[in-house]
């Protein structure tokens, strides 16, 4: 059979679940030996068009066709799928932390030896092979716990190539990665395509789909609204914007004029050890202020101690306390427990949403209330009739997609997850909010709702922390960014003076042990 331009063709595909249409008659083409990506708002539909190419949605629970190498094709499940030579990774990585690299990579298609044992040798010889061609150079041994979450997804791809993969697709793979993982990872896709290995990829960083990519798929509300050619048709951000959402966004930021008032949240000499390494610190000597209406950044590379240092402020809910004052509106508080927090004012949505952030087991109704019980139960009885008005009212107000607030945290897509997060913890009133990556993995529209919200909470005189990897989001957002470099914060920079360079320069060095060692070498 002579090889076709198209080596997939997903035709009219129509996916029904009870009282919602996901997907409406979606088309869409991939090339032999091309990164295809697919962009849309959460919620689009473009996890759920992968689950029906990939099995998990089997054959006989949608419309449409789906043609692989020519072939029309029924797949009834994951192993069918990947059989043809479709391999999935997903968002949230499936590998397990104990065993070790070689395992992982061969975990349900073991090499096997005489009378049906593991041959371990020919195992790590021909993991050591597949982690050469993604760029590791640890022992096959090593367990995969160990590794960073930029090496994870590397294994994940060396897991893939094990199956002979043809076609690759990647759920947003550079979610959880710091600027150099990602860069490497794009050129690991690159030298695939050069190999012959097509790639379709999910992601809502829109500057690495118009580096990375060859052509686009814009999926919105569960239609396929236009396939673009990148270089042919001058695809710029701006572009694909208008095709996701149906409008122009003539601003990343809804417009807002901060009313800045006076210092209410102090922490000082915060100091915090390593949860489970003696001797290591996470947090080192930390001192920072938050004034009402105030959106205060904090910057760092992946690993400076962000996200140590406001779960160690959350009621000690990370690492090991040594020393160090926080102050609200002037007096000294004790933040020993996460009710002691929330309590005193504080909320804390975490950058793991799905992992901390939420029970997938819930609805949206109970997850708004989780953490505010207390604010709608009479002498200890919770009133259901009020649980579900006020789910109800956060749910239009943060314009939640989903049919009612019966609906289960598990089946919303990401977006739509952190929007369940925020209405949690913004139902306990709280003074201070702190939010750790609070778009990760959200598309430019809902990042945009996001923002406003968090505008909102500043301008009725609240104070907001944002951590987050992403500088562009931190400049745009805040009033003033702290920036944090191995546990030390290592500068505070207005608005004025918060550029890209600035930031990095912080972010990758200590100015007082610069300092310290020009004195030395002085001396």
């Amino acid at each position: 059979m002579a090889q076709v331009d198209d080596i997939l063709r997903m035709r009219g595909i129509t996916k029904t679940f009870p009282g919602v249409k996901a997907l409406s008659n979606v088309n869409l083409s991939v090339k032999r030996g091309e990164i295809h990506a697919i962009c849309g708002e959460n919620g689009a539909g473009k996890s759920t068009l992968m689950k029906v190419l990939s099995g998990v949605y089997p054959f006989g629970t949608y419309e449409g066709d789906i043609v692989f190498e020519g072939e029309v094709q029924q797949f009834r499940d994951i192993k069918s799928s990947e059989a043809a030579g479709i391999v999935i990774i997903h968002q949230e990585l499936a590998l397990i932390p104990q065993l070790s690299i070689a395992e992982n990579i061969f975990l349900g298609n073991e090499q096997r030896g005489r009378f049906g044992a593991i041959d371990w040798k020919a195992v790590n010889k021909r993991a050591i092979e597949l982690m050469h061609r993604v760029g590791l150079s640890e022992d096959p041994t090593t367990p995969v716990g160990e590794l960073g979450v930029g090496k994870q997804q590397l294994v994940e791809i060396a897991k893939a190539l094990s199956k002979d993969v043809k076609l690759l697709v990647l759920d947003e793979p550079t979610a959880a990665l710091n600027e150099t993982d990602s860069q490497h990872l794009l050129s690991l896709l690159d030298g695939l395509r050069a190999n012959g290995i097509s790639a379709i990829m999910i992601s809502h960083k829109l500057n690495e789909i118009q580096q990375i990519s060859d052509s686009i798929t814009i999926i919105r509300d569960g239609e396929s609204i236009e396939s673009l050619d990148v270089k042919a048709d001058g695809v710029d951000e701006d572009r694909i914007i208008r095709a996701m959402v149906g409008r122009s966004l003539s601003s990343r930021f809804p417009e807002y004029t901060p009313q800045i008032g006076e210092v209410f949240f102090e922490v000082r000499d915060w100091t915090v050890g390593h949860p489970s390494v003696a001797d290591r610190l996470v947090c080192k000597g930390s001192n920072f202020s938050v004034r009402r209406g105030e959106i205060v950044g904090f910057a760092g590379l992946m690993g400076a101690g962000r996200t140590e240092l406001v779960r160690s402020l959350f009621g000690r809910s990370y690492g090991k306390y040594i020393s160090g004052q926080v102050f609200i509106d002037g007096k000294p508080v004790e933040l020993k427990s996460v009710p002691a927090a929330i309590k005193a004012g504080l909320a804390y949505v975490t950058e793991d949403r799905k992992a901390l952030g939420l029970n997938l087991l819930d609805d949206i109704k109970a997850t708004t209330v989780a953490a505010g019980l207390g604010r709608i139960a009479r002498n200890g009885v919770l009133d259901e009739r009020r649980e579900a008005k006020v789910a109800e009212e956060y749910r239009v107000s943060m314009r939640t997609k989903a049919p009612t607030v019966n609906e289960g945290v598990a089946k919303l897509s990401g977006g739509n997850q952190q929007k369940v997060v925020l209405s949690k913890w913004m139902f306990t009133e709280p003074e201070l909010l702190i939010l750790d990556e609070p778009t990760r993995g959200i598309d430019v529209g809902a990042k945009f709702e996001i923002y406003g919200i968090i505008q909102q909470l500043a301008a009725q005189g609240k104070g907001v922390i944002v951590v987050s990897s992403e500088l562009p989001e931190l400049i745009g957002l805040s009033d003033r960014i702290y920036t944090i470099f191995e546990g030390t914060i290592t500068g505070e920079l207005s608005k004025a003076e918060a550029t890209q360079e600035n930031l990095m320069r912080l972010m990758t060095s200590n100015p007082r042990s610069a300092r310290r060692s020009s004195a030395a070498d002085t001396v």
